[in-house]
């Protein structure tokens, strides 16, 4: 596939048009500034009941420039490409510049991104009479798996994205942002009880993701999950320890501890973490790791939205806090460098500190250790939703579905079940962890002050000394 690195040339945006936006968003004097250029293209076809009843493709363009004077930042965007729109863009941005040292733009000189994420055919390149008979055999396939399944709902989304950032040091590079979605939704029936089960993929790549082991475990994930839940029920509350399945149980992880950790909030004061750094805030064999280059990761990316290399960032070594999540601002405050987590939603946005694929390491332990271990406890297999206090990092989690843990061994399925606690109480009373690590394809989306971006995240299987459990219809 050709390179996407002069893609904006095809909308009359050069080199020389990218610095002199930048030359004017300067003008008046800035500690730093960006441009950062967008263009999407996203498609998206749903059926159920055999019937084809969404089918949308979306394009989006536009630039959004940054110019940061001490603390403050000033952003503007346009979806007008035309120069006389990227200026007044930049003049905007730079209205909170009133005096400061002018300093030349450079020569913009590209830089090379790694590919996490090779693709051979661009999504948007892909006809429609292709993803249809995706979405029909999932439905055919769910449908056969079981004749209690009465209702299938599938869907597949893509994107092509590509971004170009140019900072006013002079560097500029530009990544190719691949991304796609399968849904899988089930109806099941026995009786008179109704349950639902479903389960999502998403990743960067082309259409070679969807290797037939793939397909089959979308499809089957989500009809398990449904019967499972048939024969379900909710178990007693209490306090009592808990094991959380290795996978999408990251999302504890993530919500409770993950954002904590973000240097925004750290900067401010807001997160626990704040005092932190260089303090032992788990157990020795724990180690949590953000990671930009797990690949195919949904939340994987090349660079980030600063133009800065996006790596792994050792959250947590040994048990000790070892750094937060940086983009460039947070990066100057504490004196150290980006950690590549300068993240925005889209053109629309300025970037700020934000995960990207955030898990646990494997431990010393094993998963059937773990349960044995367990003389009543729950196991928690797969979670919906919750809410989470980020500063305080306080949270209610729903899980859908897992197990009762009973002698150390996995007896009745459950539903409905809600976990209480503090993430960082949580993570001190994190006391085994598996060699199992897993990281979740599932479509991770996280929301920070009106922002989605999408995440990955993962866990090996953990056990919690303690956590408030509470079933059906019990509320924080």
């Amino acid at each position: 596939m050709e390179s996407a690195e002069r893609w904006f040339d095809q909308f009359g945006v050069d080199d020389a048009i990218v610095r002199r936006v930048l030359s004017e968003a300067t003008a008046l004097g800035a500690d730093d500034a960006d441009v950062f250029f967008e263009h999407s293209v996203s498609t998206a076809v749903g059926l159920s009941d055999n019937v084809v009843n969404r089918a949308h493709t979306t394009i989006d363009l536009g630039m959004g420039v940054r110019v940061v004077v001490g603390d403050q930042v000033g952003y503007a965007y346009t979806e007008d490409l035309e120069l006389e729109s990227l200026l007044h863009a930049a003049r905007t941005a730079r209205s909170i510049a009133r005096s400061g040292t002018t300093q030349a733009v450079p020569v913009l000189a590209r830089r090379k991104v790694p590919d996490l994420y090779p693709v051979d055919l661009r999504w948007s390149d892909v006809a429609l009479d292709v993803r249809v008979p995706m979405v029909r055999r999932w439905e055919e396939l769910a449908f056969a798996k079981d004749p209690r399944v009465r209702k299938v709902r599938a869907s597949l989304a893509d994107s092509d994205t590509v971004v170009m950032v140019a900072r006013a040091d002079g560097t500029i590079v530009t990544d190719y942002r691949p991304m796609t979605d399968a849904s899988v939704s089930v109806t099941a029936m026995e009786g008179d009880l109704r349950e639902t089960g479903n389960y999502n993929i998403s990743l960067r790549g082309d259409r070679s993701v969807y290797t037939p082991d793939r397909e089959q475990r979308l499809v089957d994930q989500a009809v398990d999950r449904a019967l499972l839940a048939l024969s379900a029920t909710s178990p007693p509350a209490g306090e009592m320890p808990v094991v959380l399945a290795a996978g999408s149980s990251g999302i504890l992880l993530h919500e409770a501890i993950g954002h904590g950790m973000e240097a925004d909030f750290n900067r401010k004061n807001v997160s626990i973490y704040a005092d932190k750094i260089g303090k032992e805030i788990a157990k020795p064999f724990v180690n949590i790791v953000d990671d930009a280059t797990a690949q195919f990761a949904r939340g994987a990316i090349n660079v980030d939205d600063e133009g800065n290399p996006a790596g792994v960032t050792r959250l947590v070594d040994k048990g000790v806090l070892t750094t937060y999540l940086h983009d460039a601002i947070s990066a100057k405050h504490y004196r150290v460098a980006p950690t590549g987590n300068g993240r925005r939603q889209s053109y629309q946005f300025a970037p700020m500190p934000r995960m990207r694929a955030t898990y646990m390491l494997p431990g010393p332990h094993k998963r059937d250790e773990i349960i044995a271990s367990v003389k009543k406890g729950i196991y928690c297999d797969n979670f919906s939703n919750g809410q989470v206090q980020i500063g305080a990092g306080d949270f209610t989690f729903y899980v859908k579905n897992g197990f009762l843990i009973e002698d150390g061994k996995l007896t009745r399925p459950i539903k409905d079940v809600n976990i209480i606690g503090n993430g960082p109480k949580v993570l001190e009373k994190v006391d085994m962890v598996a060699d199992d690590l897993i990281i979740d394809e599932g479509g991770w989306t996280c929301g920070k002050d009106g922002q989605m971006v999408p995440v990955s995240q993962g866990m090996p299987t953990v056990r919690v000394a303690s956590i408030t459990v509470g079933g059906r219809g019990q509320k924080a």
